[in-house]
């Protein structure tokens, strides 16, 4: 342990549970225990309540600019049906995205959602658990005996919506009862005492996503502070859940190398010794395309996000599609920088990979 303890600066802060301020309903979620649920939640908040006939095709929202009707379509909540059963692959975290939801509350700057959900930014929840689940199943069945991992936040920050739905208690407890299956999804969130005394038999990794306190401030607003986080997976820890932390995006700023030394310090703080046995690291440099720098722009006009191309490399992806990422000698200097940070103070601790 430290010696010298560190105080996040933000530790005053008290982020409230997400509370939409639209929710629209498709019919047929009515027919389900769980859409019922969400019904007389949002009428016991005072909520406007509006139908819609798919989850997909909800393209106006009240504002008279387009960045007052992003700001509206982030805080509304839509309670649908998922039909699509066929799961994403999710490498390299897991081998499939368990999808409960899409969209988060969070205004993280750079995010991959702000791209990948285009004009439907807004949060939808799904009713048929149990359809989910079994195809959850199957995929698991296909692969024994080899173990099949899900990863629950690949379009979401479940957590932050599970006081709503509850959708991700009951997949730890599926998973739970799984030999052959796995569960990990990540959390900008520190509402999890609803998940503490879920029966997850440890086959549940509950990650966190942190980073130095630079990024915090300045590109994830609406999101749990640092201290929050913490806290809280010390919680998590306690109840005999598997660790993790994902530093994402891993951002190059005057200052870094200290922001992130600083970042381990603390985690170590927090983390027992026994957890600290079998805690798990997943480092991503930040990275955008031209189409993500055009979005962000326009909906973060202030934006202090670096996204310059010339100081970047251009790399390809697997569709065609490439990103800017850092040059490889900053690439090479935060991998080498960091994980020397987290062997520091996490001698036996696991980096699963750096991208």
């Amino acid at each position: 342990m430290s010696t010298t303890l560190l105080t996040p600066p933000d530790k005053g802060r008290n982020t409230p549970l997400f509370v939409p301020e639209l929710v629209y309903f498709e019919p047929n979620a009515l027919e389900y225990p769980k859409g019922q649920r969400i019904h007389e939640w949002a009428l016991q908040q005072n909520l406007p309540i509006r139908t819609t006939s798919s989850h997909n095709r909800i393209t106006q929202f009240p504002g008279e600019s387009d960045l007052e009707k992003y700001k509206i379509a982030k805080r509304t909540l839509v309670v649908g049906i998922r039909k699509t059963l066929k799961f994403d692959t999710s490498k390299p975290s897991a081998e499939y995205a368990l999808p409960i939801a899409t969209g988060c509350m969070g205004h993280c700057h750079y995010c991959y959602l702000q791209t990948t959900l285009g004009a439907k930014p807004y949060i939808r929840v799904y009713v048929n658990t149990d359809d989910i689940l079994e195809a959850a199943q199957r995929y698991i069945d296909e692969r024994v005996p080899e173990t099949t991992r899900f990863e629950a936040a690949c379009t979401s920050d479940p957590v932050g919506l599970e006081h709503i739905t509850g959708s991700l208690r009951e997949v730890i407890e599926f998973m739970g009862r799984q030999e052959h299956g796995r569960l990990r999804f990540v959390t900008k969130f520190h509402h999890v005492d609803a998940l503490l005394d879920a029966e997850h038999n440890k086959h549940t990794r509950f990650r966190f996503s942190v980073n130095a306190d630079y990024v915090i401030k300045n590109f994830e607003p609406a999101t749990s502070s640092f201290a929050e986080r913490i806290e809280a997976s010390g919680k998590v820890a306690r109840a005999g859940y598997p660790l993790g932390f994902i530093i994402a995006p891993i951002i190059w700023y005057d200052g870094w190398e200290q922001g992130y030394k600083e970042l381990l310090m603390r985690l170590k703080e927090a983390v027992s010794e026994e957890t600290a046995r079998d805690i798990t690291f997943e480092l991503i440099q930040h990275r955008f395309t031209k189409t993500a720098k055009t979005i962000i722009q326009q909906r973060y006009p202030k934006t202090k996000l670096e996204m310059e191309e010339a100081r970047r490399k251009y790399k390809w992806g697997r569709w065609g599609q490439g990103k800017y990422v850092y040059p490889d000698d900053q690439a090479q200097a935060l991998r080498e920088t960091i994980t020397g940070y987290i062997f520091e103070q996490f001698p036996d601790g696991k980096i699963e990979y750096f991208t």
